[in-house]
């Protein structure tokens, strides 16, 4: 028994269910805990002299999680007769929950989520407090399922299709204010009060009998004419679709559950949301999502560095040297974020563009409501321009975002040795240069790192942190968590060519361009990637990027794994035309009008025409498998040289940096989802290419056990 639960009575008599997990910072709803609050149920059924129930947290500012991933996450292990059990189970404890013979109120006080939010729903009233911390929702989608214990059939009767609709779609939670306007919540009032309250709105449910009539209605159909359901629906769809493009999606599924139950009366729509949930509960794709959470989790606890007494520098005022695209992003990123930071360049002609691009990304948001003006005087206040390198004299940290050559590099790090504070650390944002070579040209080489940073830098999460030969843990450290105060999602690697991502990047950029110039169309290449589920196609990445910055990259590699890499010069005929991508107007494809639209340009027809190799037909399954099995093989040989510590890392980064579908949970991950075996009999198929797809032998022995980069949890045997 869980014993996570203490009945109390107050005077009415009303009695308080108090929810408090020992030793854990929230409370989760597993199998041991709905067990007690089954029990607890059954000797509540019985109890005629109460006048009410209230349901409330032991954990100020924390309310239900919801349900115990971990339990969530090992339903991919069962049996489709073992997952209906459970499902079943959750429903009828919850129903229990709504029938019991006294008024019902939660106690919402800070996050109220998934089967939190559904066991309030069964009850009859729910009251939140004001606090920021509360919020409430259904975010079921966002990990692969549906709400499943009721969700989709009682928020509807409750706040109405489209607010339903929304929510569990979308997976957003509500404020407590929001909540309270659409009537799922009763009110919402000071945390201290929530006792009180809920005292009173028990009293006025119990002397009135509304909860009775309540009840009643809550339990019949929906009532939409047909015209409301297909037009609600069908707009619903529609939204959905555009933003998945065509990929799995549960909120689909969710919205299938309230199409077809909400018109019948609550019984079968709960019937119905059972055998839909069967569609996505325990499915290769939720628990795809659920492992990305989890490695979400992981990465928010990391440190960096395995010795935890090692602790940060404080940083106060950082500089940045460069204001172009990545100089201006680092700058504004630190100034959004309350730290002081000084922008150096050589012309102001440069500074002004930096700081227009600066303002432009405030702006931005203040025209979606996701900023205010006030956020704007936060980036002008904080955000200081020069051309001379003394304004880094007071810098704790001073990022060097500079053009990616290594000898512009190390020639700025000699000039700004005389200006630094003697005990400041150095990063570079570079992309692919060796961080140990570069820290030779610095004064404190222990005092150097890598802190690369991804474009566009107001977007992306994540940054890596790349550690070179003598870099001390403490600078690691201090960069690591100087990434944390901007929001970002910091990943330690140690020095290679193109450390973590780039690596496994650029393999898969060259193969593309290889694919083009044996005859497969851009066109082609990109849909093949996009319907893999990537955001973008590596042609359309590399216009993105800019041709120069992966032409410059790519030497790094052809230099640092010259057995493997194959030249591709269409890059430096591109780059001496001044077809530069996006941000010339023109790359492999030019770009047109205000929204910059990519389009077929004839001009580059020549350009691609010079550089072919043939002109065969290439299927799409060769596109596909190509250039997944080279990131692949090169992430396999990156892991085993402990370039990172964990599988973990390597699916996080790629997709925090270059947006891998987070629905296959990683690129490790999709290899394990395949079978190691499958993966190699595919790459039999092109070991004529050379050495690029040659498995290590450590994938080979893994492909002939059955072993996986993430094996399934000890204990679990699916029957």
């Amino acid at each position: 028994m869980a014993n996570v639960f203490k009945l109390e009575e107050l005077p009415g008599p009303i009695a308080v269910l108090t929810f408090d997990t020992p030793d854990k910072k929230v409370n989760t709803l597993g199998r041991t805990v709905l067990e007690e609050l089954g029990q607890i149920f059954a000797g509540l059924e019985k109890r005629t002299d109460l006048h009410g129930l209230l349901l409330r947290s032991g954990k100020p500012g924390q309310f239900i999680a919801g349900a115990d991933l971990n339990e969530l996450g090992a339903l991919v292990y069962l049996t489709a007769d073992q997952l209906r059990v459970a499902l079943s189970g959750g429903h009828a404890l919850f129903d229990r929950a709504s029938n019991l013979p006294f008024p019902t109120v939660s106690l919402i006080d800070g996050p109220c989520m998934g089967g939190g939010t559904e066991l309030s729903l069964a009850l009859d009233e729910r009251l939140a407090s004001n606090s920021p911390k509360t919020r409430i929702g259904l975010p079921e989608v966002t990990i692969g399922l549906i709400p499943g214990w009721g969700g989709t059939q009682r928020l509807p009767r409750l706040v109405g299709l489209h607010h339903a609709i929304d929510m569990i779609c979308s997976g957003e939670p509500v404020t407590p204010q929001k909540a309270s306007a659409i009537g799922l919540v009763f009110d919402a009032v000071p945390a201290e009060k929530l006792v009180e309250e809920g005292c009173r709105v028990v009293e006025y449910l119990y002397s009135s009998g509304e909860w009775k009539k309540t009840r009643v209605k809550r339990r019949q159909p929906l009532g939409l004419s047909m015209d409301q359901m297909l037009f609600s629906f069908a707009c619903a769809e529609g939204q959905i679709k555009a933003k998945t493009k065509g990929q799995p999606s549960a909120s689909l599924v969710a919205l299938k559950a309230l199409q077809n139950g909400v018109n019948l009366p609550l019984d079968e729509g709960l019937a119905v949301e059972r055998k839909t949930a069967e569609e996505v509960v325990g499915s290769e794709t939720s628990a795809n999502l659920i492992g990305v959470f989890f490695m979400n989790t992981a990465l928010a606890r990391d440190r960096g560095v395995a010795d935890e007494t090692i602790q940060p520098r404080p940083v106060r005022r950082v500089g940045v040297l460069g204001s172009g695209l990545m100089g201006a992003g680092i700058a504004t990123a630190h100034a959004r974020s309350g730290i002081p930071c000084a922008m150096v360049d050589v012309s102001e002609e440069r500074l002004a563009d930096g700081m227009a691009r600066a303002q432009k990304v405030v702006m931005s948001r203040i025209e979606i409501g996701r900023a205010t003006p006030a956020d704007m005087v936060q980036l002008l206040s904080n955000l200081s321009t020069s051309t001379s390198h003394s304004l880094f004299a007071d810098s704790d940290v001073v990022v060097e975002a500079i053009t990616e050559n290594e000898e512009l590099k190390t020639q700025a790090y000699r000039q700004l040795a005389g200006v630094m504070r003697d005990d400041a650390i150095l990063a570079t944002n570079t992309s692919t240069i060796s961080i140990t070579r570069m820290a030779k040209a610095t004064k404190h080489p222990d005092r150097f790192v890598g802190m690369h940073f991804f474009l566009p830098v107001d977007r992306m999460q994540l940054v890596e942190v790349i550690r070179g030969e003598k870099t001390s843990d403490e600078t690691v450290v201090t960069i690591f968590e100087l990434a944390r105060k901007l929001r970002k999602t910091p990943i330690v690697c140690n020095d290679c060519p193109g450390f973590l991502v780039n690596r496994i990047l650029l393999p898969y950029m060259n193969e593309a361009l290889l694919l083009l110039l044996e005859g497969a169309s851009m066109d082609q290449i990109d849909k093949v990637v996009t319907r893999f589920g990537f955001p973008m196609g590596p042609i359309a990445l590399h216009d993105m990027v800019g041709l120069d910055t992966a032409f410059y990259a790519g030497k790094v590699m052809i230099a640092g794994y010259r057995d493997r890499t194959v030249e591709t010069p269409i890059l430096g005929d591109l780059v001496k035309a001044g077809r530069l991508g996006k941000k010339s107007g023109a790359g492999f494809r030019k770009f047109v009008g205000k929204k910059e639209t990519p389009t077929a340009d004839p001009e580059f027809t020549p350009i691609l025409e010079r550089n072919r190799i043939s002109n065969r037909q290439v299927s799409d399954e060769e596109i596909e498998e190509r250039l997944l099995l080279s990131m692949l093989l090169e992430a396999v040989r990156l892991l085993e040289e402990r370039i990172v510590r964990e599988p973990m890392h390597v699916d996080m980064g790629l997709i925090l940096g270059i947006g891998f579908p987070p629905f296959r949970g990683g690129l490790l991950k999709w290899c394990d989802n395949v079978g190691a075996a499958k993966i190699l009999d595919r790459i039999k198929k092109y070991t004529q290419l050379g050495k690029r797809f040659e498995p290590t032998e450590q994938f080979v022995a893994m492909a002939r056990s059955g072993a996986k980069f993430y094996p399934a949890p000890k204990g679990i045997v699916k029957s």
